[in-house]
């Protein structure tokens, strides 16, 4: 269990309001929400909603909150537990919540931005929504885990390395499959492909991570 009852009732908080967010996704969007559910295991739902997607759109508006929700429970559990002399702190929830949040939204406006400015929109609109819907269905993914590192098991640091290996498992498929769907593309645009990778997917990532740990 967590070490700080207050942080235990926050974090309790959190996984509801992320299961709410689901649930109205669910309801508003049922066989959207269906067809989402598979989409680990079949390109469906990424060939059929790619064309129906908007600047804002209500059913990933939902995921993505329940996304931020899941990774600032996530982050701030592996942080306690792997970090002796992390303290967890509502002030330091509410600031994760919001950095999560503004760091996913700003990196997707940059990407807009650069592609409105080369006239590469159609194409990287379709990259980025298939990015934003595997990022969601990790959001997905981290309600059980939350759910299990906080009221099934007592974590360890081992528990932890093997659920952000999930996390990262799930990721790079979704990274291998946007990659074969754009595979000719790609590589006739090899060097902008890359200096991609490194500039607005790794960089942003590595400063993160290096941001949260430093702190």
């Amino acid at each position: 269990m967590i070490r700080q009852v207050v942080t235990y009732d926050v974090f309790t908080v959190l996984i509801v309001v992320g299961l709410i967010l689901v649930a109205l996704s669910k309801v508003f969007f049922e066989r959207r929400f269906k067809d989402f559910t598979y989409v680990f295991i079949n390109s469906t739902y990424l060939k059929v909603y790619e064309k129906e997607q908007r600047f804002f759109d209500l059913f990933d508006g939902l995921l993505f909150a329940n996304l931020v929700l899941g990774l600032t429970t996530f982050c701030c559990v592996s942080l306690n537990y792997v970090n002796d002399t992390f303290e967890i702190s509502y002030n330091i929830v509410l600031k994760l919540i919001i950095g999560i949040a503004i760091f996913f939204i700003f990196k997707t406006l940059l990407e807009r931005l650069i592609a409105s400015l080369f006239e590469i929109d159609k194409i990287l609109d379709a990259y980025l929504f298939q990015k934003i819907s595997y990022k969601n269905f990790l959001g997905l993914l981290l309600i059980p885990i939350n759910i299990i590192l906080l009221f099934g098991i007592t974590p360890s640091v081992y528990a932890i390395y093997i659920a952000i290996a999930i996390l990262l498992l799930v990721n790079i498929v979704g990274v291998v499959t946007s990659y074969k769907s754009n595979q000719n593309l790609i590589k006739q645009n090899m060097f902008y492909f890359i200096l991609y990778l490194c500039t607005l997917e790794i960089g942003p990532f590595l400063i993160l991570y290096k941001t949260i740990i430093d702190y």
